[in-house]
């Protein structure tokens, strides 16, 4: 039963949090200091829990509307997203993602493992058992690769629609393997093994019948960009997961949210890469530009994309101004 002792004990913190909010609808959340935003949202924080104790009787009916009104008015500011525009767009991209990658980062790491164990995996598997390349493959690519032809040329005379369908195949392999986090990240973990697995089957395929340049030629200018993708849809899958197992000190149904709120900005930036990858696939890897080239795009994306992520490129600036 709530007692008047408990509600004098806490009724301070809800007319302080009422104050906020009134500030907050009528001069916006910009009118509040620093510290008056975290004190709102630890206050939401407080009388949401306050809420919830407050259900569990059944003859606090009126306190349990007002305070599920104030958290209501809260919740407005406290989960609010902030309106979208070209300046924060570029800050988002340009500071916050990449802060936001290298204190995930641990996550991307273990998927870039798994996915690269997979490939060695499937490599040694290739080697003794080739029959198992045979089922993996299927006669037809198998054929093809023996007869020292790549499967891609049949990109070339259609690159728009071929471009078209690689871009939508990689965002959406990209998503399943994010979105299988849901399962504790079982799936995400099976897709990356799966695709690893791929990989290591294919080299040695390729290896064998002396198609290697011509395999690492294609795959190098896209695949600078494609495959950080699919480690970075795999780290996202991998950091919801832990989620949904291991809470810490939040409540499972709050890990869960914030576990997701964090995947979900992880993986959204892969989008804009894909996008420039599946050009790259349907146009430039199957060409029969010269390998030099494509290894030459391969070195530039690559170092475009760590220094982005590391921020390498704003570190001297820092230092200046420090």
């Amino acid at each position: 039963m709530i007692s008047n002792r408990w509600i004098d004990t806490r009724k301070p913190h809800w007319t302080r949090l009422e104050q906020l909010a009134l500030q907050a609808e009528t001069s916006g959340l910009k009118s509040l200091s620093p510290r008056d935003l975290r004190d709102f949202g630890l206050l939401y924080r407080q009388a949401a829990a306050d809420l919830s104790a407050v259900r569990t009787d059944d003859a606090s009916r009126t306190l349990e509307a007002y305070l599920n009104r104030l958290v209501a008015r809260a919740h407005n500011f406290v989960y609010a997203g902030a309106a979208l525009s070209p300046r924060s767009i570029g800050r988002y991209l340009a500071y916050e993602y990449p802060r936001l990658f290298r204190r995930l980062f641990p996550y991307t790491a273990l998927a870039f493992a798994l996915f690269t164990l997979a490939g060695l995996f499937g490599a040694m598997l290739t080697i003794l058992r080739p029959e198992y390349m045979i089922a993996q493959l299927g006669p037809q690519m198998i054929e093809t690769i023996h007869q020292h032809k790549m499967w891609t040329e049949s990109i070339l005379g259609a690159e728009p629609q071929a471009s078209s369908a690689i871009m939508t195949n990689n965002i959406m392999v990209c998503f399943v393997t994010f979105a299988g986090g849901i399962t504790a990240g079982l799936f995400t973990i099976f897709l990356l093994i799966q695709n690893g697995l791929s990989i290591g089957i294919v080299a040695v395929a390729c290896q064998q019948n002396g198609l290697s340049l011509s395999l690492w030629s294609f795959v190098a200018a896209h695949g600078a960009l494609e495959l950080p993708c699919i480690f970075i849809a795999g780290g996202a899958g991998l950091r919801l997961g832990a989620g949904i197992l291991f809470p810490r000190y939040l409540r499972r149904r709050d890990s869960i949210v914030q576990a997701g709120r964090e995947a979900v900005r992880l993986v959204a930036a892969t989008v804009p890469l894909l996008v420039v990858a599946g050009t790259l696939e349907g146009f430039l890897s199957p060409s029969h530009a010269p390998v030099a080239l494509k290894f030459s795009v391969s070195a530039i994306l690559l170092t475009a994309l760590t220094l982005w992520l590391s921020e390498g490129w704003r570190r001297p600036l820092l230092r200046e101004r420090s």
